[in-house]
């Protein structure tokens, strides 16, 4: 088949076009995974499906199984959510509140900066500067706010540099590395896990009749939060289960690809790069106070300071000897009040900025 005839049978046929997105994800996906990537499957499916879009063959994935795929994902990061983090997270307030400072002083600067020097609009900067939150960034922009390929660009570069590169950065730095140990949580069964994706799924269409952003990403970490708290559930969900999720989310981000010139991917990761340096450098100045102030190892405070994605920077914590409860504690945090920040802000700029083009 000529790549004529196989562009003509995509643009006719909307199942096989989705067939083949979805395809082009799990390929990509297992690739990452091979080459020993972060986040293989959110990465990887989102870099295979962009390049196929940049070679103008017609990608897309329905709005439906978005959905399921964002209540999936929602599902996973709620499973930290339980008795014993609360308990752990009342033992560190003033490291927490310095990871509120955190949050605070990174989304501004490097906000900033991507309106200022990178020509991105307030939104799109917000989304891309958040720290950590590269899933959650990705499902809101997916939705239709914000530049998604400048997101998908930006959080990605921030979260593969920041893992590949944190660790050479200590051992560089000559840092005395902790000896705490960390337990990984295990898997849910089958049934259980259904159930929780089902009750997630429901929750989601409420909330998205309220018209919050990312409605079924934000249910899937309710429902499944307070069901860990309550102790009905415990452990994460199946692995195969977030790994669709993440595919699905990926192939949904690299769908929209297809129109965007080169030229704009030079631009942007010029701005990733600047993101990633700066809310680096603010997190080590942070973590730097922190630990001098509780008596704490820099490393593991930077680490659990840093602005990458929690299952990385806790495997992190793990293979340096320092605490991972601590260190996973800290990025749970993060994301918990970036559920709840971001459409706030996103709101308030959204309004802002619909003023300012009225009074224009």
């Amino acid at each position: 088949m000529t790549e004529k005839s196989m562009k003509a049978a995509l643009q006719t046929n909307v199942l096989l076009q989705v067939m083949a997105t979805l395809f082009i994800g799990i390929c990509g996906a297992m690739v990452a995974r091979l080459a020993a990537l972060p986040a293989a499957a959110l990465i990887g499916s989102t870099v295979a499906v962009s390049i196929v879009s940049f070679c103008r063959l017609p990608t897309s994935v329905p709005i439906w199984l978005r959905n399921v795929a964002f209540a999936a994902i929602g599902c996973s990061l709620g499973s930290g959510v339980s008795t014993d983090f609360l308990e752990m997270a009342v033992k560190w307030p003033l490291s927490l509140g310095g990871l509120i400072l955190v949050m605070g002083v990174i989304l501004f600067v490097s906000s900033w900066m991507l309106t200022a020097c990178f020509a991105q609009s307030r939104t799109t900067a917000i989304l891309a500067a958040s720290p950590g939150a590269l899933t959650y960034s990705l499902a809101i922009a997916a939705t239709g706010v914000g530049d998604a390929r400048a997101i998908i660009v930006i959080q990605s570069i921030r979260l593969l540099s920041i893992t590949t590169c944190l660790p050479l950065v200590l051992d560089l730095l000559n840092l005395e590395h902790g000896s705490g140990t960390g337990v990984l949580q295990n898997s849910i069964p089958l049934v259980a896990t259904a159930v929780l994706f089902m009750l997630s799924l429901l929750s989601g269409f409420v909330l998205n009749r309220w018209k919050l952003p990312a409605a079924y990403l934000i249910a899937g970490v309710l429902v499944s939060g307070i069901l860990h708290y309550l102790g009905l559930v415990a452990g994460r969900p199946q692995t195969g289960f977030l790994w669709t999720g993440f595919v699905i989310t990926g192939s949904v981000i690299g769908a929209r690809f297809t129109s965007i010139p080169l030229v704009d991917i030079k631009r942007l990761i010029g701005g990733a790069l600047a993101v990633v340096v700066v809310s680096s450098a603010i997190a080590a100045l942070f973590a730097a106070l922190c630990a001098k102030v509780l008596n704490l190892p820099f490393g593991q405070v930077w680490v659990s300071y840093a602005p990458g994605g929690v299952e990385a920077m806790a495997a992190m914590a793990l293979a340096l000897g320092y605490d991972s409860a601590f260190v996973a504690t800290h990025h749970l945090f993060r994301i918990i009040l970036l559920l709840f920040m971001l459409p706030v802000l996103l709101r308030f700029f959204k309004r802002t900025e619909g003023e300012v083009s009225g009074n224009g």
